[in-house]
């Protein structure tokens, strides 16, 4: 029979009575206890010396642990675990050693976490980026897209957000009632007039920045044109484009969204400030050598203009203004440009090739026109 842990004691001081007992047989008492000879003559040489007490099992714990991490350094890291749930290891290890040098390792860092039921699941390791692609300066490129259906008590609302590829720094992270052009630019507006503008932004195809059908342009990227940032969309079907934003989505999710309800708009906007101030400041991001975003990010050194500028172009273009067909008119050829581009000028460009056009609205090739091709 197995011995039970709820009376360990007392079934080793019975069998050890049995087993002192005249004519007792302790081989065959040890098949019946389970247990080995050695350990059965062990315990009786105890038991008659030390009597019942001697039964007890000792700690098998050394009398000295030099390489123990103390009660205190154990504490810090149960703290920083505390204020945020959500980071594994790794990340708290590079918190704790912010403020002191005995930072124990981040194996026992886990091993401390473990013993106190704080071990949170981290990303698997299939669904780590391996070889990211990064931009080589902030501000070169700022990826945006939307985080849909966050649960308000009454109805929803959804998130804007816009991140450096480069450093990862959170440039706008918005609740917004819709995903219309003016609520957008409204929100673009805010993060312009304080970090300055990206070189380039991409985006996936959807509204309101997704194309007409004939073209990959609306109001709204043309918006961007005209301040001169560069514009592209992710592959329809290939959310990795954004890879990056969609990372942050996750994360998003798990420290703040999950299994939580907001108030209101409001409630929602004010939770967003204060994650995203710890997003960027305080939380060691793994895909920046545990670095934050802010230490890797700088404001660009273009202004947002107030105003927006007039389109110029050289004197040797050929200037079109775009008809309400969204049609310009070119050597006889009638050539779609696209319907957000109506009202606005375009510049046609001729080629070594004397078939093919370039048609740049600002400093940007909008498209290559094949005259060829044209019915």
């Amino acid at each position: 029979m197995p011995w039970k842990e709820s009376s360990l004691v007392k079934q080793r001081e019975e069998f050890v009575r049995l087993a002192l007992a005249p004519g007792a047989k302790v081989v065959q008492l040890c098949d019946r206890y389970g247990i080995s000879r050695k350990t059965a003559y062990k315990w009786i040489d105890v038991y008659q010396k030390a009597g019942v007490s001697g039964l007890v099992d000792r700690s098998r714990r050394p009398h000295h642990s030099p390489k123990r991490v103390s009660d205190e350094i154990e504490q810090a890291v149960l703290d920083v675990a505390y204020c945020y749930p959500a980071w594994g290891a790794r990340k708290l290890h590079r918190i704790v050693s912010r403020d002191r040098c005995d930072v124990p390792s981040v194996s026992t860092i886990q091993a401390i976490l473990k013993r106190h039921g704080r071990v949170c699941q981290g990303v698997p390791a299939s669904h780590r980026a391996v070889g990211r692609f990064e931009h080589p300066k902030p501000n070169d490129l700022w990826q945006m897209d939307f985080k849909e259906s966050i649960l308000l008590y009454k109805g929803h609302a959804d998130a804007l957000t816009v991140l450096d590829d480069h450093s990862r720094f959170s440039l706008c992270l918005r609740a917004c009632a819709d995903q219309r052009t003016n609520t957008v630019q409204q929100a673009l507006q805010e993060a312009f007039r304080c970090y300055g503008l990206p070189r380039r932004m991409t985006m996936d195809n959807g509204s309101p920045w997704g194309d007409d059908g004939a073209s990959p342009y609306t109001r709204f990227t043309v918006w961007l044109l005209k301040l001169g940032i560069g514009v592209s969309h992710s592959r329809p079907y290939h959310p990795q484009t954004q890879g990056k934003d969609e990372r942050f989505h996750r994360t998003l999710k798990a420290e703040l969204l999950q299994q939580r309800i907001f108030d209101s708009p409001v409630h929602l906007q004010s939770e967003f400030d204060r994650w995203r101030h710890q997003y960027n400041t305080v939380r060691p991001h793994e895909g920046i050598g545990m670095q934050t975003p802010i230490e890797r990010y700088a404001p660009s050194p273009m202004s947002y203009p107030e105003r927006i500028p007039t389109v110029e172009y050289d004197t040797h273009d050929h200037v079109r203004k775009v008809c309400q067909k969204s049609l310009v008119s070119w050597n006889g050829h009638r050539i779609r440009v696209g319907k957000a581009f109506i009202g606005e000028n375009v510049a046609v460009r001729t080629t070594q090739d004397e078939s093919t056009v370039e048609i740049y609205f600002a400093t940007h090739r909008i498209k290559i026109i094949d005259l060829k091709n044209l019915k």
